[in-house]
């Protein structure tokens, strides 16, 4: 796959995370775009709070869950389910963070990376449908440019066959009417073997 189509799927998976996050009843969820200069290996981070330990395990089950379940995507490391305060899934082009609300609060991960581009699962989902509705209008775009050539030539086709009929007549109608000539041609050949033939009779009547 190219590097936008990666980047592509990388935009669906954590549009699935984020809305398991919803689902969990996770708090204040949000997705931060990294710079890709501050970003390293990650494009996006999604973050989101849980009231308590029990709410914040059960988020990132259903987070694991799904995307295995959907598109067979698993975790490279998961880190801090035990303790259920800031538990982290690293799926290498984006990591999640589920915090408890306090944790969440101390490590402050947004003010961290001031360079990132905050968005909400909502704004997130409207510029992936706008994107992926680009991209299908790009594709139908290319197709129709590709088609062109190819009803062109089929005309051109079918052109070809209607005037070849008419070639093929005119040179059968050429072909009749020569061919009289060159049976009259045979007959006169006969009337200069008769001739030949009373010559000899000529001379005899010479010789007396």
């Amino acid at each position: 796959m190219t590097t936008s189509q990666v980047k592509q799927q990388t935009r669906i998976l954590v549009q699935a995370a984020a809305a398991a996050c919803e689902d969990k009843k996770g708090e204040d969820t949000r997705i931060l775009e990294l710079d890709p200069i501050d970003a390293g290996l990650s494009d996006f981070f999604l973050v989101t709070s849980a009231t308590n330990d029990r709410q914040a395990i059960a988020i990132a089950d259903e987070i694991e869950h799904r995307l295995k379940k959907v598109f067979g995507a698993t975790p490279n490391s998961v880190e801090g389910r035990r303790q259920g305060e800031w538990i982290l899934l690293d799926y290498v082009d984006f990591v999640v963070h589920v915090f408890l609300v306090e944790r969440r609060a101390f490590y402050d991960i947004e003010r961290l990376r001031k360079s990132a581009r905050p968005l909400t699962p909502a704004e997130f989902d409207a510029e992936l449908k706008a994107a992926l509705a680009e991209k299908t209008r790009a594709v139908r775009k290319k197709s129709a440019v590709a088609v062109k050539p190819k009803k062109a030539a089929a005309k051109k086709a079918v052109s070809a066959r209607k005037t070849a009929p008419a070639k093929k007549s005119v040179a059968k109608k050429s072909v009749a009417k020569k061919a009289p000539a060159k049976k009259a041609a045979v007959k006169k050949a006969p009337a200069k073997k008769k001739a030949a033939k009373k010559a000899p009779v000529k001379r005899a009547s010479a010789q007396k």
